[in-house]
């Protein structure tokens, strides 16, 4: 009997660390009082966590991430934006500027992006398309170019509209693009700095970002708050660690100050749960798509980046496949780094991220194999 007891204690006191390890490896999900939020990992899009993402709510000033977008887009860098009479007029504008103000292009998407000015939106979206209701068009025509299947905007700053409401997830999406942008990049990761005028000339003011996990918060690259009071407390948060980057988005958080604490939680939880592992590195993958109209019968295509798999909770990545979504054929011109298509990871079979497909340069004009691909383009294999 007492032997039998020995082995029990030895076998018990051998897998102890085993038990201990498999529980230290599982990470309970956080508790959070946002009422929707996602986290995604960027590269890929695929979602770490979710909670009621699919909502529609005010995205509040996160809205002022389209704005930037298209503001820098469409507008020179040291253009010049006058602040007009309706822009002055509008809520809450902490620049404290007076209509008939001057600042550039960059001087004042800078200010907007940092302090959450709402009229300094209105004034670019004027500029920039010449009036806010077809700012707003364009909007909502990039949105819906970015899958943005649960949004409408119906204003460049997200103050309170009944129109004007998106989703954890569609936001999540419109972050992920923007965050591939340099100049915007650039902008939402900026803790504080000077916003001067061209008139009056020599004023100049300090702003602060209003993104109080910059500098606070281990890796924090950006993004962007909202706060209305019928939005609650929203945040687009990113951060990177040891390669992996991941984005969260916060809605209708009950106060301003626990949206912070939400993405906290939220970002902790990912960084524990998600690591990547090496894919298909983007300067060793290139495929080609048949050109019609163009100088060259093909066009070459690459990812925009390295195609890595997020391993999440321990998964086997040897349960990744890829697939192809690209057409068979395209028409010039086609700009130089132009997304035509998408490389879609699937983990077991299901579709799970992506990553765009780019296009190198092909310039309109004449050549006989792409006359060919006029013509019999609809008998060509795939390439």
């Amino acid at each position: 009997m007492q032997k039998i007891f020995c082995l029990l204690l030895t076998i018990c006191v051998t897998l102890l660390p085993i038990r201990a390890a498999c529980a230290a490896e599982t990470v309970d999900a956080p508790v959070i009082t946002a009422q929707s939020a996602i986290v995604i990992e960027a590269s890929t899009g695929r979602v770490v966590y979710e909670k009621d993402a699919d909502t529609q709510r005010s995205p509040a000033s996160m809205t002022k991430i389209m704005t930037c977008l298209l503001a820098l887009d469409l507008l020179g860098r040291h253009q010049n934006v006058m602040i007009s009479q309706n822009a002055y007029e509008t809520e809450d504008c902490p620049l404290e500027f007076s209509a008939g103000d001057l600042f550039t292009a960059d001087e004042l998407i800078r200010g907007m992006m940092l302090v959450s000015d709402n009229g300094a939106a209105v004034a670019l979206a004027e500029t920039a398309a010449g009036s806010v209701p077809k700012f707003v068009d364009k909007m909502n025509e990039e949105a819906k170019a970015l899958g943005m299947t649960d949004t409408h905007f119906a204003n460049p700053n997200g103050l309170t509209n009944p129109g004007h409401t998106s989703t954890a997830r569609d936001m999540a999406k419109l972050a992920r693009y923007a965050m591939t942008k340099k100049a915007f990049r650039d902008i939402v990761i900026i803790e504080k700095a000077p916003i001067r005028w061209e008139l009056p000339k020599s004023k100049v003011k300090m702003v602060e970002n209003s993104n109080e996990l910059l500098g606070h918060y281990d890796g924090m690259t950006g993004i962007k708050t909202g706060w209305t009071q019928d939005a609650g407390g929203c945040l687009a948060a990113s951060a990177r660690r040891n390669g992996l980057e991941l984005i969260c988005i916060v809605m209708k958080a009950p106060d301003p100050k626990v949206r912070f604490d939400d993405a906290r939680k939220l970002l902790d939880y990912g960084f524990a749960q998600t690591r990547l592992k090496k894919g298909i590195q983007r300067d060793r993958l290139r495929k080609s798509v048949w050109v019609k109209g163009a100088k060259q019968a093909t066009v070459a295509v690459h990812p925009a980046t390295d195609v890595n798999y997020p391993i999440i909770k321990g998964e086997d990545p040897k349960r990744y496949t890829v697939t192809y979504d690209l057409p068979k054929v395209l028409e010039a011109p086609v700009a130089e780094g132009t997304p035509v298509g998408k490389i879609i990871l699937r983990y077991d079979g299901k579709s799970v991220g992506s990553v765009d497909l780019l296009a190198e340069k092909a310039e309109p004009g004449f050549s006989v194999g792409s006359a060919l691909v006029s013509v019999f383009g609809w008998l060509l294999p795939r390439l």
